[in-house]
């Protein structure tokens, strides 16, 4: 297990003060359910500072304009981008290095040959757009890694289980058919995207798999989600690569979101999406949301140990019994209905 980050060296970069819950505690508790897992990995841990990324990488995916704003925005002394996203004079530093742990995760994959990776660097990025931040997002993390394996005539799977619906993933790749977007969300929820009906475009129509899901669903359902909707796309997709937006505020402590989900039950769904990529060293899992700190740093322990085959950390367990079974079955049909089918 190779873990990129944090960002800064300390996790201190892009701080917005006035208890904004995307803070930079948020990498202390990820590094401390790294140090949870450490004992049962061993030597098979390393941990990596992140390098930034470079431009090329970044316009794959975000506007030169955009990317040119952003910058001068954090250098001119940053401020409020919208009612929930900050910038800050680092926050520009930190973007790049978290956008570059990304690809610094692929390239270490790539060398070993086997394994899995987890960035643990912030801000997250799914909710970016090719020119626009929001949702505490400023460039898109798994978009820009996702890109950079097009580039190289992969074909990628990113399965999104954030309590959130990554807008901008999904519409940064909505009719690329080389990459396949898995999404299940709360929902009606921020940002109000995600309909099962919202299936891609173009060349890509059907690679666009969206499970809203309602509050109090627990992690039985989101497992359905995946086999009754999402196993079928993937099989007939076959990608070479997985990607992971794991955002942890599903879990049922978080602040900010109703689902209902415990830290077992991101073990189960890690090591259900990891059995997706056509082998080891294939599957990066990127850090998005989470905002209760002990829930934070359990669910990547739990995670991470389901990553590396060390099922023994200690964890909650999987949840079940809560609502969405009908919401599953609904999904799939109105994604048959939206497909013609």
């Amino acid at each position: 297990m190779t873990v990129i980050g944090p960002s800064g060296g300390n996790g201190t970069l892009h701080d917005g003060g006035g208890g904004h819950p995307e803070r930079p505690a948020r990498v202390d508790a990820v590094m401390a359910g790294v140090a949870d897992v450490a004992l049962e990995l061993g030597s098979d841990l390393e941990i990596v500072a992140p390098v930034p990324a470079d431009l090329t990488a970044l316009s794959r995916v975000h506007s030169a304009s955009y990317l040119t704003r952003l910058e001068e925005f954090c250098r001119d002394g940053g401020g409020d981008l919208d009612p929930d996203t900050f910038a800050r004079p680092d926050s520009w530093e930190a973007a790049l290095l978290s956008a570059g742990a990304g690809l610094q995760a692929i390239d270490t994959l790539r060398r070993s040959g086997s394994g899995a990776a987890f960035v643990a660097t912030r801000p997250p990025g799914h909710h970016a757009l090719a020119d626009r931040a929001m949702g505490f997002c400023l460039l898109n993390n798994v978009a820009v890694s996702a890109a950079a394996l097009v580039a190289g005539d992969e074909r990628v799977l990113i399965v999104d289980w954030d309590v959130h619906h990554g807008n901008g993933t999904q519409a940064l790749f909505w009719d690329n058919p080389s990459v396949l977007y898995v999404s299940t969300h709360q929902s009606p929820f921020y940002p109000g995207t995600g309909g099962a009906d919202e299936v891609g475009g173009g060349e890509a129509r059907g690679l666009t798999v969206n499970v809203p899901l309602p509050a109090g669903a627990t992690g039985d359902v989101v497992r359905r989600a995946l086999d009754e909707v999402a196993a079928p796309v993937i099989e007939e997709f076959g990608p070479t690569w997985v990607l992971i937006s794991a955002g942890f505020d599903a879990h049922r402590a978080d602040p900010l979101a109703d689902l209902g989900l415990s830290s077992g039950d991101f073990a189960d769904l890690a090591r259900t999406v990891a059995s997706y990529a056509p082998r080891g060293g294939r599957v990066v899992a990127y850090l998005e949301g989470g905002y209760d700190l002990g829930a934070l740093r359990s669910s990547v322990a739990a995670t991470l140990g389901a990553l590396s085959d060390a099922p023994t950390v200690g964890r909650e367990h999987p949840t079940a019994g809560g609502p969405g079974v009908e919401l599953v079955e609904r999904a799939e049909a109105e994604r048959e209905r939206a497909l013609g089918r």
